[in-house]
């Protein structure tokens, strides 16, 4: 077998990012920058356009557990490992940002921590963002998760969970891995449940976001709420 022919300095994907950005790199030549090297006869970015068909896109791929990933010939714990931090440091910076806002009441900063924390999820996950009188975020927590069809949540126990962080008011977000993001009418009588049952103890449901794919809904501002 040949050993794969190195690119010329100019044309290596860390030199062109440090020269145009990372926006000038496919997703193959990021992937690359992460995995650092490839294996016997194939170059980074080799492995990077595998993992990306074999996976059907990022997407996909960001889905996968690392073991599931350490399948996959040449990619062991420590390159395994980097894909899963890169994604975990995405959804803390997008967290970072929400704490630093005055207010979460803008629901579009929201919608972008929800679409980096669930998009790439294979089952169900159900979030909530914890907020105080001013709608300020306390804590952010995972509620549940599921199979496929459905993820169980008890509004007994998002109520404890609210309690627990002093919450005045809380934002749950669910995905919908192989469906649409409108609701459905369970998405509906969920959200009125938990309404009700945080209602009892003074804490406002202030939206509840589907996720799916790349598109998030808000069913308080579809009017739903």
């Amino acid at each position: 077998m040949s050993l794969p022919q190195a690119l010329p300095p100019h044309e290596r994907p860390r030199e062109r990012l440090l020269r145009h950005g990372p926006a000038s790199l496919r997703d193959a030549e990021l992937l690359a920058l992460a995995l650092r090297t490839g294996t016997r006869g194939h170059t980074a970015i080799d492995m990077g356009s595998q993992l990306l068909q074999r996976y059907g896109g990022l997407r996909g791929l960001f889905a996968a557990s690392p073991q599931e990933l350490m399948s996959h010939p040449g990619l062991g714990a420590a390159k395994a490992g980097s894909l899963a931090a890169i994604l975990e440091l995405a959804r803390r910076a997008a967290e970072e940002q929400l704490m630093r806002q005055q207010t979460l009441s803008e629901p579009g900063s929201v919608k972008h921590y929800f679409r980096t924390a669930l998009t790439h999820r294979a089952i169900e996950h159900c979030l909530a963002l914890y907020l105080d009188n001013q709608l300020n975020l306390i804590a952010s927590g995972e509620l549940a998760r599921g199979t496929l069809a459905q993820a169980s949540v008890y509004p007994r126990e998002v109520v404890r969970e609210a309690l627990r962080h002093h919450a005045a008011a809380l934002i749950l977000a669910h995905n919908h891995p192989s469906g649409t993001a409108q609701p459905s009418q369970a998405d509906r009588d969920f959200s009125r449940r938990m309404k009700q049952a945080l209602a009892l103890v003074d804490i406002r449901l202030v939206d509840h976001l589907i996720v799916a794919g790349d598109t998030v809904v808000s069913m308080a501002e579809l009017g739903l709420l």
